[in-house]
């Protein structure tokens, strides 16, 4: 996506591409390419009836891939009259098979399975999708059934050595399909083929920027406050900053902003946000110190999950006390202050099932799981955006890469990279090599290659290793470095060894009490990003 403003405002989602999720693991991902390509999406699901897709005015449709077989009983369906409405289509995988049958094309259940890597053969160079494309490409299959015919009045385009109709195209009623997944990188020019369709086989012009999200939500905010006040919760992290830096462009000084310290953060990050955020923005800060508080809660707690509820119920009571504040500040103005900015993102919106509706405030939010009682009608410039986007809006609205570069943190902070008891000594502890971990992965320009590296302290461990020729029984940290695109699935970076021993040496040279460093090279699935 563009980081060029617009000429001039003009609401880019009221006409959105719909891609239809038929239970597929790359149904965002999808969404993230067609907007790659400077336009905007959503998804739906499969379910929705397709009135109410045609009723929101699609200017084309991608059909997903998914788990099922179109033989399946009760496996998702189409209504056909969805092909004949005009719209251009684009089916993948699953998509593809299911236009195929629905329109009286073949589909074999033959055990013609294919997954992984696969060399596509494209019979018409030509065509509206493979123009300018080489006639061998490696492409990304995952299927078990095979169309061996084509519906009438489509081109066979591409075939594989197993499957005779690996694509096809209708020109004239602009609908086009694919066996395979462009959408990963592994289709080496899918994204190509994916842009082919947009542009022209559907004529859509790229138009989707940030300059356009930020001239959207301008408007928009500046239409839903009015002349009333916001507030907004402040974690550190990209999502409620740069929300805020957007809301605060819309209303200035009728934004007030919330930083709890609970004494969680990493090294330098408060003094980041009570400077550097201030700084590029000019907002309002409400800071409040409530570590002492945070500590005393968590005195003696070494479970998991009863460390994110400490956290999440002292967090709530103390914004619900700043907010007091703030109000009681105002005076006699206090019940102007009706609005409560959430850098909700669209991954939240469609993972909590409100695609089409309002997004319920989760815990793991950048406000820190706020709740629902709190009586604020709620502002979320994000809800349209993937975490890359925000990063873009966040750049384009001038704040500092700091922030706008800083690596996924959870909402509990340090409290939960900490196995075992936290105290404000292995807070310090686990601070000191977090940032050494950070300035070695910055030096060796690897800090924006991976998605993030949390640091963990195995607090209630301590192994035998040797320093300053004498035996000691120190803890050991767990660096977890992970590559990924939105969380939902994330493999571990492979970190050059110089770095990992510099990091290493490091660690154990200058943090007190650890003895050791060790890597985890689990994946997501089985693991998860986090320990706790």
């Amino acid at each position: 996506m563009s980081a060029a403003p617009s000429a001039a405002a003009h609401d880019n989602t009221a006409e959105p591409v719909l891609v239809v999720d038929f239970g597929a693991q790359y149904a965002q991902l999808i969404a993230r390419r067609v907007r790659e390509a400077r336009v905007y999406s959503e998804i739906v699901p499969s379910t929705m009836p397709v009135s109410e897709m045609l009723a929101r005015n699609p200017k084309a449709i991608i059909l997903s891939g998914g788990p099922s077989s179109v033989y399946e009983e009760g496996a998702p369906t189409l209504d056909r009259a969805l092909f004949e409405s005009g719209v251009p289509i684009f089916g993948m995988c699953y998509g593809f098979q299911l236009m195929a049958t629905t329109l009286g094309g073949t589909v074999d259940n033959s055990g013609a399975r294919e997954y992984g890597r696969t060399p596509l053969t494209v019979s018409k160079p030509g065509s509206t999708l493979f123009e300018g494309t080489p006639a061998e490409q490696p492409v990304w299959m995952s299927h078990g059934d095979a169309c061996s015919a084509a519906p009438e009045g489509f081109t066979v385009t591409a075939s594989t050595d197993v499957v005779p109709v690996a694509a096809f195209e209708n020109d004239e009623k602009r609908l086009y399909g694919v066996q395979y997944h462009p959408e990963v990188m592994h289709s080496t020019h899918g994204q190509q083929v994916l842009e082919h369709f947009l542009y022209r086989g559907a004529g859509i012009e790229p138009t989707w920027t940030t300059g356009n999200v930020i001239e959207e939500q301008v408007t928009a905010i500046r239409a839903q406050v009015g002349t009333k006040r916001a507030i907004c919760g402040l974690s550190g992290g990209v999502d409620s900053a740069v929300a805020a830096a957007l809301v605060a462009k819309a209303i200035g000084d009728q934004l007030t902003c919330v930083y709890v310290d609970h004494g969680l953060m990493r090294k330098g990050e408060t003094e980041q946000v009570e400077k550097d955020f201030v700084a590029a923005t000019g907002v309002q800060l409400k800071v409040v110190d409530a570590q002492e508080r945070f500590l005393d809660a968590l005195a003696g707690v070494t479970e998991p999950e009863a460390k994110r509820k400490i956290i999440g119920r002292e967090f709530i009571r103390v914004f619900e006390q700043a907010q007091a504040e703030i109000v009681a500040e105002a005076g006699a103005e206090g019940e102007d202050v009706a609005f409560l900015v959430q850098g909700t993102l669209y991954p939240d919106v469609v993972e909590s099932g409100g695609g089409t509706g309002t997004a319920n405030i989760k815990s793991h939010h950048n406000v820190g799981g706020l709740p629902e009682d709190l009586e604020f009608e709620l502002v979320e410039p994000l809800r349209q955006l993937f975490k890359d986007e925000v990063r873009m809006v966040g750049s384009e609205l001038g704040l500092p890469d700091e922030i706008v570069q800083r690596q996924p943190f959870p909402g509990p902070g340090l409290g939960i990279r900490i196995v075992g008891e936290v105290t404000k000594e292995r807070l310090d502890l686990l601070r000191d090599a977090d940032a050494i971990a950070r300035e070695e992965l910055s030096a060796a320009g690897l800090d924006r290659e991976i998605w993030q590296c949390p640091v963990v302290l195995l607090a209630d461990v301590r192994s035998v290793g040797v320093q300053g020729d004498g035996r000691t029984y120190g803890h050991p940290i767990v660096l977890r470095p992970v590559s990924s695109e939105d969380a939902m699935t994330a493999d571990w970076s492979r970190l050059p060894y110089d770095v990992l021993a510099r990091i290493s040496t490091r660690i154990t040279n200058e943090v007190d009490e650890v003895n050791r460093v060790v890597l985890d090279i689990t994946s997501k699935p089985p693991g998860t990003i986090e320990w706790e």
